[in-house]
């Protein structure tokens, strides 16, 4: 029964740093979507066409996930896990740096969003390849009897990512005027994104290549055809039951960390700076969340953790909406621990990483996570704000069906695992 090194918890701890600051720069630019709007079209143009377009440049970088993630993967699978775990920080990070110098419409016309959505295409293919990159990193250097510890802490990590852009977000718009923020202020979020990114890439060249690819290189035990086509032909089992993990992770991420602060200030007139504080402790309680979720599943197998996280999940969402309704002065205390709750997310990686063979891990992973979360996570939004004029607890019924759909995957692990 091995426990962590002090090389495990470098390695755990270098890729956390990576995953959060990835994520940072993958959605620093949702929250200056209103001044990029401004900067990147023509100042003639509607406002509800600019924002329209603004949120599609940034819906791009989702859309080229899959993409990206299954090329990146395809490469992990016969190349090596830390070339791809590399190269996909670096290809988020130059376009971050790039997007704080681009030049505005002012300067260059229509050339300036074209660069801009090119742009977001390459960070939605970076993210696409880091995220089930880094889960299958952490997970193959750890032993066994860790590895959901590791995939719930590289989770934390990217969780950490949102709350850093929130912080960012609110402190430069604090510390601008609205002129200057338009001016210089709206680049100083990319360029630092940018720069950390690349201190990052140089920070990974002391991460090692994971001993179960060396093992199957020594071996000769890698993929002899293309990994995807095994992936789909051989492991379909393992493919729905990681799509409909990720649908449930999608719909906690979206719906209660993201949509809830705009949906409690348009349903119960709640400030907004008092839901972007809420917002930011539920964040903090749902990094640490993961880590806690991620250590469970370790002692006492992911199926019975994911059963009794996901109940939590449910129930302390509609009683967050609940007490909006009636109290919601108390939205600090509900938020945070529903945002923990949320944390169960911390136990669907582990889960997804072991349901394939290692030979086509990164692919089956990959492909199956990267679909799903463009369809779900798109779909999310749009499915929410459907119901919301049926019940204003129509976000918190979501994530409920969500969560029934979690403690029935989690009855099927427990299975498995028994």
């Amino acid at each position: 029964m091995s426990s962590l090194t002090r090389k495990d918890f470098r390695t755990l701890s270098l890729a956390a740093l990576g995953g959060a600051l990835e994520f940072y720069d993958f959605i620093i630019f949702v929250f200056f979507a209103v001044t990029i709007g401004k900067l990147f079209f023509p100042p003639d143009m509607p406002e509800w066409l600019r924002q329209f377009q603004t949120f599609g440049i940034f819906a791009a970088g989702y859309l080229a996930r899959p993409l990206g993630g299954i090329v990146m993967a395809h490469f992990g699978d016969l190349l090596g896990r830390k070339k791809m775990f590399t190269l996909s920080i670096f290809l988020m990070s130059v376009p971050t740096l790039t997007i704080g110098l681009l030049p505005t419409y002012a300067d260059i016309g229509i050339y300036a969003p074209l660069a801009l959505l090119a742009l977001r295409i390459l960070q939605g293919a970076a993210i696409g390849g880091e995220v089930p990159g880094a889960w299958v990193f952490v997970a193959e250097h750890v032993p066994a009897r860790h590895v959901g510890f590791a995939c719930g802490t590289l989770t934390a990590g990217l969780t950490g990512g949102i709350l850093l852009g929130s912080l960012v977000a609110t402190y430069i718009n604090t510390s601008y005027t609205p002129v200057e923020l338009l001016s210089t202020g709206w680049r100083v979020p990319f360029i630092i994104g940018g720069v950390f990114g690349l201190v990052s890439v140089w920070l990974r060249q002391w991460l090692h290549e994971t001993p179960v690819f060396k093992e199957m290189q020594a071996r000769q035990t890698l993929a002899d055809e293309l990994p995807l086509k095994t992936v789909i032909r051989a492991h379909r089992p393992a493919v729905i039951l990681t799509m409909l993990m990720t649908w449930l992770l999608s719909a906690a991420i979206v719906v209660m960390i993201l949509m809830t602060p705009t949906l409690l200030q348009k349903l119960h007139g709640i400030s907004a700076a008092t839901t972007l504080q809420a917002n930011s402790i539920a964040t903090l309680f749902l990094t640490l969340g993961c880590v806690v979720f991620g250590a469970l599943a370790d002692r006492l197998g992911a199926g019975r953790v994911m059963m009794v996280g996901c109940v939590a999940l449910g129930a302390s969402s509609l009683l967050l909406y609940q007490q909006m309704t009636v109290a919601p002065e108390s939205i600090y205390g509900w938020y945070a621990l529903c945002g923990f709750f949320v944390g169960v997310i911390g136990v669907i990686p582990s889960a997804a990483v072991l349901a394939f063979p290692p030979v086509v891990r990164f692919s089956g992973l990959s492909f199956s996570y990267n679909v799903a979360y463009a369809v779900f996570g798109g779909l999310t939004p749009v499915l929410v704000s459907l119901l919301v004029p049926l019940s204003p607890l129509a976000p918190a019924y979501y994530v409920l069906a969500l969560s029934a759909l979690g403690v029935g995957i989690g009855a099927y692990l427990w299975r498995q695992e028994g």
